[in-house]
Protein backbone atom coordinates (compact mmCIF):
# COMPACT_ATOMS: atom_id res chain seq x y z
CA UNK A 1 0.00 0.00 0.00
CA UNK A 2 1.07 3.67 -0.64
CA UNK A 3 1.86 5.91 1.73
CA UNK A 4 -0.98 8.09 2.16
CA UNK A 5 -0.84 11.70 0.72
CA UNK A 6 0.37 14.24 3.16
CA UNK A 7 -1.71 17.38 4.51
CA UNK A 8 -0.23 20.36 2.51
CA UNK A 9 0.95 23.29 4.51
CA UNK A 10 -1.18 24.10 7.63
CA UNK A 11 0.27 27.61 8.52
CA UNK A 12 1.97 28.96 11.29
CA UNK A 13 0.36 28.93 14.86
CA UNK A 14 0.95 31.46 17.53
CA UNK A 15 3.19 29.48 18.78
CA UNK A 16 5.11 29.11 15.90
CA UNK A 17 6.00 32.72 15.45
CA UNK A 18 9.46 34.07 17.38
CA UNK A 19 10.68 37.52 17.86
CA UNK A 20 13.04 38.69 15.78
CA UNK A 21 11.86 36.18 13.34
CA UNK A 22 12.31 37.22 9.42
CA UNK A 23 9.73 35.63 6.99
CA UNK A 24 10.58 35.34 3.37
CA UNK A 25 6.93 35.45 1.80
CA UNK A 26 6.61 33.19 -1.28
CA UNK A 27 5.26 34.06 -4.98
CA UNK A 28 6.16 37.48 -6.24
CA UNK A 29 3.67 39.28 -8.17
CA UNK A 30 3.62 41.30 -11.08
CA UNK A 31 0.47 43.53 -11.47
CA UNK A 32 -0.84 44.17 -14.94
CA UNK A 33 -3.50 46.32 -16.43
CA UNK A 34 -6.14 42.94 -16.00
CA UNK A 35 -5.76 43.17 -12.18
CA UNK A 36 -6.30 47.39 -12.24
CA UNK A 37 -9.10 46.95 -14.32
CA UNK A 38 -10.47 43.87 -12.39
CA UNK A 39 -10.37 45.98 -9.35
CA UNK A 40 -12.35 48.50 -10.48
CA UNK A 41 -15.01 46.32 -11.65
CA UNK A 42 -15.34 45.45 -7.64
CA UNK A 43 -14.98 48.43 -6.24
CA UNK A 44 -15.95 51.23 -8.70
CA UNK A 45 -13.18 53.19 -7.96
CA UNK A 46 -12.67 56.47 -9.81
CA UNK A 47 -9.19 58.18 -8.76
CA UNK A 48 -7.66 59.88 -11.64
CA UNK A 49 -4.02 58.64 -11.23
CA UNK A 50 -4.80 55.52 -11.91
CA UNK A 51 -7.51 55.78 -14.74
CA UNK A 52 -6.15 58.19 -16.76
CA UNK A 53 -2.54 58.01 -18.49
CA UNK A 54 -2.27 61.65 -19.89
CA UNK A 55 -3.12 62.76 -16.50
CA UNK A 56 -0.69 60.86 -15.09
CA UNK A 57 1.69 61.95 -17.52
CA UNK A 58 1.10 65.80 -17.07
CA UNK A 59 1.70 65.44 -13.29
CA UNK A 60 4.97 63.84 -13.96
CA UNK A 61 4.36 59.89 -13.80
CA UNK A 62 5.98 57.65 -16.42
CA UNK A 63 2.49 55.94 -16.11
CA UNK A 64 -1.13 55.24 -15.17
CA UNK A 65 0.01 54.03 -11.17
CA UNK A 66 -1.64 51.09 -9.76
CA UNK A 67 -4.03 52.02 -7.27
CA UNK A 68 -2.30 52.69 -3.68
CA UNK A 69 -5.13 50.16 -1.82
CA UNK A 70 -4.83 47.45 -4.75
CA UNK A 71 -0.68 47.44 -4.79
CA UNK A 72 -0.94 46.90 -0.93
CA UNK A 73 -4.01 44.62 -0.60
CA UNK A 74 -1.87 42.67 -2.78
CA UNK A 75 1.79 43.06 -1.24
CA UNK A 76 -0.24 42.16 2.29
CA UNK A 77 -1.83 38.93 0.50
CA UNK A 78 1.84 37.75 0.22
CA UNK A 79 1.94 37.46 3.73
CA UNK A 80 -1.09 35.80 5.19
CA UNK A 81 0.07 32.19 4.68
CA UNK A 82 2.77 32.69 6.70
CA UNK A 83 1.26 34.75 9.08
CA UNK A 84 -2.35 35.34 9.16
CA UNK A 85 -4.33 32.02 7.28
CA UNK A 86 -4.87 30.84 11.13
CA UNK A 87 -5.99 34.18 12.30
CA UNK A 88 -9.28 34.90 13.76
CA UNK A 89 -8.97 38.51 13.03
CA UNK A 90 -7.31 41.08 11.81
CA UNK A 91 -7.02 43.63 14.38
CA UNK A 92 -5.07 47.16 13.02
CA UNK A 93 -2.43 48.61 10.92
CA UNK A 94 -0.07 51.18 11.74
CA UNK A 95 3.00 53.37 10.38
CA UNK A 96 1.47 52.33 6.38
CA UNK A 97 3.57 54.29 4.32
CA UNK A 98 3.74 54.68 0.30
CA UNK A 99 7.12 54.93 -0.51
CA UNK A 100 7.05 55.13 -4.15
CA UNK A 101 4.90 55.09 -7.05
CA UNK A 102 3.60 51.33 -8.64
CA UNK A 103 2.88 51.21 -12.17
CA UNK A 104 1.50 48.32 -14.09
CA UNK A 105 4.17 45.03 -14.79
CA UNK A 106 5.85 46.06 -11.62
CA UNK A 107 6.61 42.83 -9.62
CA UNK A 108 6.18 42.99 -5.13
CA UNK A 109 8.25 41.01 -2.98
CA UNK A 110 7.49 41.02 0.66
CA UNK A 111 8.60 40.24 3.77
CA UNK A 112 8.03 40.88 7.63
CA UNK A 113 9.93 40.85 10.45
CA UNK A 114 7.87 39.65 14.03
CA UNK A 115 8.07 42.61 16.42
CA UNK A 116 5.74 41.59 19.02
CA UNK A 117 3.87 38.67 20.85
CA UNK A 118 1.58 39.14 23.39
CA UNK A 119 -0.36 35.31 24.41
CA UNK A 120 -4.32 35.55 25.21
CA UNK A 121 -5.70 35.06 29.11
CA UNK A 122 -7.30 32.11 27.42
CA UNK A 123 -4.56 30.38 26.37
CA UNK A 124 -6.06 29.43 23.00
CA UNK A 125 -5.08 32.17 21.23
CA UNK A 126 -2.35 35.07 20.61
CA UNK A 127 -1.83 38.37 18.93
CA UNK A 128 1.38 38.70 16.59
CA UNK A 129 2.98 42.07 15.74
CA UNK A 130 4.77 42.46 12.46
CA UNK A 131 6.49 44.68 10.33
CA UNK A 132 6.35 44.24 6.62
CA UNK A 133 7.91 46.06 3.61
CA UNK A 134 7.50 45.09 0.17
CA UNK A 135 9.77 45.76 -2.71
CA UNK A 136 9.70 45.98 -6.66
CA UNK A 137 11.83 44.33 -9.41
CA UNK A 138 14.53 46.43 -8.69
CA UNK A 139 14.47 45.96 -5.10
CA UNK A 140 13.10 49.27 -4.10
CA UNK A 141 10.60 49.75 -1.00
CA UNK A 142 7.71 50.51 -2.56
CA UNK A 143 5.80 50.01 0.54
CA UNK A 144 5.71 49.12 4.45
CA UNK A 145 3.86 48.70 7.43
CA UNK A 146 3.00 47.44 10.71
CA UNK A 147 -0.28 45.16 11.84
CA UNK A 148 -1.08 42.82 14.50
CA UNK A 149 -3.41 39.73 14.40
CA UNK A 150 -5.05 37.61 16.73
CA UNK A 151 -3.68 33.51 15.42
CA UNK A 152 -5.30 30.67 16.60
CA UNK A 153 -2.91 28.55 18.56
CA UNK A 154 -2.56 25.03 18.06
CA UNK A 155 -0.23 22.90 20.53
CA UNK A 156 -2.27 24.57 24.02
CA UNK A 157 0.36 22.76 26.21
CA UNK A 158 3.36 25.11 24.51
CA UNK A 159 4.08 27.94 27.01
CA UNK A 160 3.44 31.67 26.48
CA UNK A 161 6.47 33.59 25.04
CA UNK A 162 7.74 36.94 26.58
CA UNK A 163 5.08 39.23 26.16
CA UNK A 164 6.15 42.15 23.98
CA UNK A 165 4.09 44.58 22.35
CA UNK A 166 5.56 47.51 20.46
CA UNK A 167 4.88 51.28 20.21
CA UNK A 168 3.46 52.00 17.31
CA UNK A 169 3.58 56.04 16.15
CA UNK A 170 -0.06 57.62 16.11
CA UNK A 171 0.66 59.36 13.13
CA UNK A 172 3.22 59.17 10.07
CA UNK A 173 4.43 62.93 10.60
CA UNK A 174 4.47 65.33 7.04
CA UNK A 175 8.33 64.89 7.54
CA UNK A 176 8.35 61.09 6.65
CA UNK A 177 5.40 61.54 3.67
CA UNK A 178 7.08 60.12 0.36
CA UNK A 179 5.70 62.38 -2.09
CA UNK A 180 8.01 61.45 -5.27
CA UNK A 181 9.95 64.88 -6.45
CA UNK A 182 8.89 64.73 -9.89
CA UNK A 183 5.59 65.60 -9.30
CA UNK A 184 3.96 68.83 -10.95
CA UNK A 185 0.92 69.89 -9.36
CA UNK A 186 1.04 72.92 -10.98
CA UNK A 187 -0.27 70.91 -14.09
CA UNK A 188 -3.16 69.44 -12.32
CA UNK A 189 -6.69 70.26 -13.65
CA UNK A 190 -9.35 70.21 -12.00
CA UNK A 191 -11.84 69.94 -14.75
CA UNK A 192 -10.18 66.35 -15.40
CA UNK A 193 -12.15 64.90 -11.43
CA UNK A 194 -15.24 67.24 -11.72
CA UNK A 195 -14.59 69.31 -8.63
CA UNK A 196 -12.24 72.65 -8.41
CA UNK A 197 -12.25 71.48 -4.57
CA UNK A 198 -8.18 71.44 -3.56
CA UNK A 199 -5.93 71.39 -0.38
CA UNK A 200 -6.81 74.78 0.41
CA UNK A 201 -10.50 74.62 0.49
CA UNK A 202 -10.36 71.42 3.51
CA UNK A 203 -11.21 72.63 6.89
CA UNK A 204 -10.07 71.16 9.52
CA UNK A 205 -12.67 69.84 12.00
CA UNK A 206 -15.46 69.63 9.26
CA UNK A 207 -17.14 66.22 8.17
CA UNK A 208 -18.02 64.85 4.87
CA UNK A 209 -21.22 62.28 4.22
CA UNK A 210 -20.27 60.61 1.11
CA UNK A 211 -23.70 60.27 -0.42
CA UNK A 212 -23.42 56.84 -1.94
CA UNK A 213 -23.84 53.61 -0.90
CA UNK A 214 -22.39 49.81 -2.42
CA UNK A 215 -23.96 46.59 -1.61
CA UNK A 216 -21.26 44.15 -1.71
CA UNK A 217 -22.22 40.55 -2.27
CA UNK A 218 -20.41 37.34 -1.42
CA UNK A 219 -19.24 36.65 -5.36
CA UNK A 220 -18.09 40.39 -4.90
CA UNK A 221 -15.84 40.37 -2.17
CA UNK A 222 -14.88 36.65 -2.65
CA UNK A 223 -13.31 37.52 -6.22
CA UNK A 224 -11.85 40.76 -4.84
CA UNK A 225 -10.17 38.40 -2.10
CA UNK A 226 -8.61 36.26 -4.98
CA UNK A 227 -7.55 39.14 -7.02
CA UNK A 228 -5.14 40.00 -3.65
CA UNK A 229 -4.08 36.11 -2.89
CA UNK A 230 -5.17 36.83 0.46
CA UNK A 231 -6.38 32.68 1.26
CA UNK A 232 -7.12 33.51 5.10
CA UNK A 233 -9.56 30.57 5.50
CA UNK A 234 -12.18 32.53 7.24
CA UNK A 235 -13.08 34.49 3.90
CA UNK A 236 -13.32 31.62 1.86
CA UNK A 237 -14.45 28.21 3.71
CA UNK A 238 -18.25 28.48 4.66
CA UNK A 239 -17.91 24.88 6.17
CA UNK A 240 -15.15 25.82 8.64
CA UNK A 241 -17.03 29.30 9.53
CA UNK A 242 -20.34 27.67 10.38
CA UNK A 243 -18.59 26.61 13.71
CA UNK A 244 -17.59 29.74 14.29
CA UNK A 245 -19.08 32.44 16.14
CA UNK A 246 -20.30 34.23 13.33
CA UNK A 247 -22.02 31.24 11.41
CA UNK A 248 -20.66 32.41 8.08
CA UNK A 249 -17.59 33.73 6.16
CA UNK A 250 -16.08 37.15 7.17
CA UNK A 251 -15.54 39.58 4.76
CA UNK A 252 -11.57 40.59 4.23
CA UNK A 253 -11.37 43.65 6.35
CA UNK A 254 -9.17 45.26 3.43
CA UNK A 255 -11.44 45.09 0.93
CA UNK A 256 -13.87 47.27 2.95
CA UNK A 257 -11.81 50.11 3.25
CA UNK A 258 -11.08 49.91 -1.09
CA UNK A 259 -15.05 50.22 -0.69
CA UNK A 260 -15.25 53.17 1.33
CA UNK A 261 -12.74 54.60 -0.28
CA UNK A 262 -14.27 54.41 -3.88
CA UNK A 263 -17.42 55.84 -2.18
CA UNK A 264 -15.15 58.31 -0.31
CA UNK A 265 -14.56 60.16 -3.99
CA UNK A 266 -17.77 62.10 -4.45
CA UNK A 267 -16.40 64.91 -1.92
CA UNK A 268 -12.45 64.38 -2.29
CA UNK A 269 -12.22 63.44 -6.38
CA UNK A 270 -8.75 65.59 -6.27
CA UNK A 271 -7.22 63.27 -3.52
CA UNK A 272 -4.48 61.88 -5.82
CA UNK A 273 -3.10 59.45 -3.89
CA UNK A 274 -2.68 57.79 -0.44
CA UNK A 275 0.69 58.79 1.53
CA UNK A 276 0.12 56.86 4.72
CA UNK A 277 -2.20 54.89 6.59
CA UNK A 278 -1.81 56.57 10.19
CA UNK A 279 -3.95 53.85 12.02
CA UNK A 280 -6.88 51.45 11.57
CA UNK A 281 -9.39 49.55 13.01
CA UNK A 282 -11.93 47.08 11.43
CA UNK A 283 -14.44 47.38 14.43
CA UNK A 284 -17.12 45.13 13.96
CA UNK A 285 -17.52 42.03 11.05
CA UNK A 286 -18.82 42.80 7.81
CA UNK A 287 -20.30 40.05 5.66
CA UNK A 288 -21.51 39.21 1.72
CA UNK A 289 -24.80 41.41 1.13
CA UNK A 290 -23.64 44.21 3.52
CA UNK A 291 -24.52 47.47 2.06
CA UNK A 292 -21.81 50.19 2.86
CA UNK A 293 -21.56 54.08 3.47
CA UNK A 294 -19.12 55.89 4.79
CA UNK A 295 -17.98 59.68 6.33
CA UNK A 296 -14.73 61.59 6.14
CA UNK A 297 -13.86 63.97 8.59
CA UNK A 298 -10.88 66.39 7.95
CA UNK A 299 -8.27 66.08 10.82
CA UNK A 300 -5.66 67.99 9.89
CA UNK A 301 -3.95 69.87 7.11
CA UNK A 302 -0.48 69.75 6.54
CA UNK A 303 2.22 71.45 4.50
CA UNK A 304 4.92 69.84 2.81
CA UNK A 305 8.82 70.85 2.92
CA UNK A 306 9.63 72.73 0.14
CA UNK A 307 6.65 72.11 -1.53
CA UNK A 308 3.66 75.26 -2.46
CA UNK A 309 2.08 72.90 -5.16
CA UNK A 310 1.34 69.62 -3.46
CA UNK A 311 -0.08 69.49 0.34
CA UNK A 312 -1.04 66.87 2.43
CA UNK A 313 -4.76 66.19 4.42
CA UNK A 314 -4.89 63.78 7.19
CA UNK A 315 -8.43 62.33 7.58
CA UNK A 316 -10.36 59.52 8.98
CA UNK A 317 -12.61 57.63 6.84
CA UNK A 318 -15.29 56.06 8.90
CA UNK A 319 -16.97 53.13 6.92
CA UNK A 320 -21.19 52.02 7.98
CA UNK A 321 -22.84 48.91 7.19
CA UNK A 322 -25.97 48.85 6.55
CA UNK A 323 -26.87 52.78 7.59
CA UNK A 324 -26.46 55.93 6.06
CA UNK A 325 -23.87 58.55 6.96
CA UNK A 326 -26.30 60.98 7.74
CA UNK A 327 -28.05 58.41 9.74
CA UNK A 328 -25.31 57.91 12.55
CA UNK A 329 -23.28 61.23 13.95
CA UNK A 330 -21.05 59.52 16.60
CA UNK A 331 -19.16 56.37 16.23
CA UNK A 332 -19.20 55.43 19.82
CA UNK A 333 -22.42 54.31 21.80
CA UNK A 334 -22.50 53.80 25.77
CA UNK A 335 -22.45 49.80 26.50
CA UNK A 336 -22.64 48.49 29.98
CA UNK A 337 -21.45 51.68 31.48
CA UNK A 338 -18.46 51.64 28.71
CA UNK A 339 -18.15 53.57 24.88
CA UNK A 340 -18.21 51.08 22.46
CA UNK A 341 -18.14 51.00 18.31
CA UNK A 342 -21.67 51.00 16.94
CA UNK A 343 -22.84 47.89 16.13
CA UNK A 344 -23.23 49.30 12.33
CA UNK A 345 -19.60 51.29 12.31
CA UNK A 346 -17.17 48.42 10.64
CA UNK A 347 -14.08 50.89 9.99
CA UNK A 348 -12.42 53.74 11.49
CA UNK A 349 -9.31 54.51 9.32
CA UNK A 350 -6.29 57.29 10.19
CA UNK A 351 -4.93 58.16 6.59
CA UNK A 352 -2.87 60.73 4.62
CA UNK A 353 -3.77 61.80 1.05
CA UNK A 354 -2.05 64.01 -1.52
CA UNK A 355 -4.19 66.45 -3.09
CA UNK A 356 -2.72 70.00 -5.48
CA UNK A 357 -2.95 73.44 -3.59
CA UNK A 358 -4.22 76.43 -5.61
CA UNK A 359 -1.66 78.20 -7.47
Amino acid sequence: MPNPIQNSATGNFFEDFSLGQVLCHATPRTITDGDASLYIALTGSRHILHCAQPVAHALGYRNRTIDDLLAFHIAFGKTVPDISVNAIANLGYADVRFIAPVYPGDTLSTSSTVIGLKQNSNGKSGVVYVHSVSCNQNQQPVLEWKRWVMVHKNDLSRPAPETVVPDMPSVVSAERLCLPQFIDGYQFETAETGSSALWDDFVPGTRINHPSGMTVDDSDHTLATKLYQNNARLHFDALMMQGSAFGRRLMYGGHVISVCRALSYDGLENAIAIAAINAGTHCNPSFGGDTFYTWTEILERWELPGRSDIGALRLRMVGLRNLAATELQDTHVEQNGKRTYHPNVVLDLDYTVFMPRKN
